[in-house]
């Protein structure tokens, strides 16, 4: 089965929750008008459709291969790639100056969601690039911008991200990877010399450069992560006209044999180990991105672009396997309708498949809110002429990424196993396609930081660091929602009320749970991290139950006007009432889990297990 974007609760979200209106008043993006989303969603959903899409089958049965340190993509990627660069697809957020488009991360945003729901193995490639574009357009120097930017952005080169090494997962304390400085003539420059793995696209046959940007330590400099330094290492090195040059010593030693996105090469470098010598000596050529020993906050900035966009690619694979569920339980013709019927019906009249089905749309539904009203937030926070406004909207951004990231991730699994057992046997079998979504989904929440490590940010950096003020600040907005949907008067105010208290209950329950993070984080630091990622569960819930009652407000006045579409917004405050009944009353019971039940956590000897 093909992928169909939403595109009309894509433009409903944009338009109505995220506010495109306001993101449009913002310096630099006046031209970002309803009209002009609309226009570039159409056209990046025809792209996708008609020249995406159609090999994500493909790159699951013929994968990358690799072969004397060569990688050869799954076929018709490369010429898929070609036409997403010349299209300018990899630019649409990225600076004019350097050929990309100069949109909005609030339009850019469904374009993502849109590529890695046509196929998640390719969407890889873009995604990494832009992460290395907005570290360089954070810290590189002009030359570095100058040299690598246009390049990028064109897509006739890729970028990568180089942290992990066979020692150091998630811990890069322990990077090894050595940076040791010219002199004389290339002076300026560094040899690196190391070992690095599960590099997406760290080798491939679809652009003429990549782009390494590459963690490593510099002689002298100090132990843990206040050591570690960032550089440009390319696979070819660039003339100073330009043009590219000599092979660089990066060799990729092997690829990886993955459940999942298996079109994606997960690469093995090797720095400096002699395999391409340049002037005659082992070792790669890097330049030192900004400053020395500040190479982990440069690559944050890469690893944040990452973790949105993984986020976003949980969306669209749960969106893949809905749109799949739901074609096959129209068309699946199995057992009798239990109000009676002459003969068997289709599955989609059974009311558990309903009820797995309204699980997968509702989620999906409230994740893509939660995000695009992220995006809109980062706009604010990058183009507001007023410092209040962009220091409220950095802060609210900053504390969604991890929801972004691990709520949309870890639904995404639930969703494309419901998906499965829509199917049922015939979700096991490989040729529906309904497994390979169950297979893809599964790394979600494992790179770019598993949901642990963003619920433990979520606990640390994003509400203990400012004594919960940013969460309770955000849980104010949920509860003032909820205070208007109660005191409703609209014809669907029944409807409004019930989710308005379901609300009230997910806000009570959060609030309940920052203040145990907060009060707690000291005197018992292993029970508060022993909740922290039920805790992600819950804000994910209750804000996305926050996302929905706004949908179900706006839908409900719209129905009340006498708008056009009465079906899509009758859909919409159904889907609310949904979230609000089935998943949004799972709030109290969480929190209780976090506040009363940490203890059980830790309590057995480590002999007992």
């Amino acid at each position: 089965m093909t992928y169909t974007a939403p595109l009309k609760d894509m433009l409903f979200v944009i338009n109505e929750l995220a506010d495109l209106d306001a993101v449009a008043d913002l310096p630099g993006f006046e031209d970002a008008t309803r009209e002009t989303a609309q226009a570039v969603l159409e056209e990046n959903a025809k792209f996708v459709r008609d020249v995406i899409a159609p090999l994500n089958r493909a790159g699951d049965t013929a994968p990358s291969s690799w072969k004397d340190g060569v990688v050869t993509t799954t076929a018709g990627f490369k010429a898929a790639f070609k036409q997403y660069g010349e299209a300018g697809w990899q630019g649409v957020q990225h600076d004019v100056e350097y050929g990309g488009q100069g949109l909005p991360k609030l339009i850019a945003t469904p374009c993502i969601e849109m590529l890695n729901a046509a196929n998640l193995s390719f969407a890889l490639c873009p995604l990494l690039t832009d992460g290395a574009i907005e570290a360089l357009m954070t810290a590189g120097s002009d030359a570095q911008k100058k040299t690598y930017l246009a390049n990028l952005i064109a897509g006739t080169w890729t970028g990568t991200m180089n942290l992990t090494e066979p020692q150091a997962g998630s811990d890069l304390a322990q990077v090894r990877t050595r940076a040791v400085p010219q002199e004389g003539e290339h002076a300026g420059t560094y040899r690196v010399f190391g070992q690095k793995i599960y590099i997406t696209y760290g080798e491939h046959d679809m652009a003429d450069n990549i782009v390494h940007l590459v963690l490593a330590r510099t002689p002298n400099a100090p132990e843990g992560v206040k050591g570690i330094s960032l550089f440009t290492v390319p696979k070819v090195l660039v003339n100073a006209d330009g043009t590219l040059g000599e092979r660089n010593d990066v060799y990729c030693a092997s690829i990886e044999h993955k459940l999942g996105i298996k079109a994606s090469p997960t690469a093995v470098l090797l720095f400096g180990e002699d395999n391409f010598q340049v002037d005659g000596k082992a070792g790669a050529i890097g330049e030192l991105v900004g400053e020395e020993n500040r190479g982990l906050e440069y690559m944050f900035v890469m690893m944040n672009a990452a973790r949105f966009q993984v986020g976003m690619q949980g969306i669209a694979i749960a969106e893949r396997a809905y749109q799949q569920a739901v074609a096959y339980a129209k068309d699946r013709v199995q057992s009798r309708d239990v109000v009676g019927s002459s003969g068997p019906v289709t599955i989609i009249h059974h009311p558990d498949v309903r009820r797995m089905l309204m699980t997968m749309r509702a989620q999906i539904e409230a994740a893509r809110a939660i995000a695009y009203v992220t995006a809109a937030a980062y706009d604010a926070a990058h183009k507001s002429p007023d410092a209040a406004t962009q220091k409220q909207n950095q802060a609210f951004y900053e504390y969604l990424v991890p929801i972004v990231k691990g709520w949309s991730t870890e639904l995404s699994i639930t969703v494309a196993s419901l998906g499965v057992q829509v199917h049922g046997g015939m979700g096991f079998i490989e040729e529906t396609g309904a497994a390979q979504h169950y297979r893809d989904a599964r790394i979600l929440t494992i790179y770019e930081g598993t949901t642990a490590i963003q619920a433990n940010d979520l606990v640390g950096r994003k509400t203990v660091r400012d004594g919960g003020a940013t969460a309770k600040g955000i849980v104010a907005q949920v509860r003032k929602t909820a205070e208007q949907l109660a005191a409703s008067s609209s014809t669907h105010a029944p409807q409004l009320k019930a989710i308005a208290a379901r609300l009230a209950a997910g806000a009570d329950a959060l609030t309940d749970v920052i203040d145990y993070v907060v009060a707690n984080a000291k005197s018992d630091i292993q029970g508060v991290f022993a909740g922290s990622v039920p805790y992600l569960e819950l804000a994910g819930i209750v804000l996305g139950g926050w996302q929905m009652a706004r949908a179900a407000q706006i839908a409900a006045a719209k129905l009340d006007a006498g708008v056009a579409d009465a079906d899509f917004h009758r859909a919409k405050l159904t889907t609310a009432r949904f979230f609000a009944d089935h998943l949004l009353s799972k709030a109290p019971g969480i929190r209780a889990g976090i506040v009363e039940g940490s203890g059980a956590v830790m309590a057995l000897e480590e002999a007992q297990f």
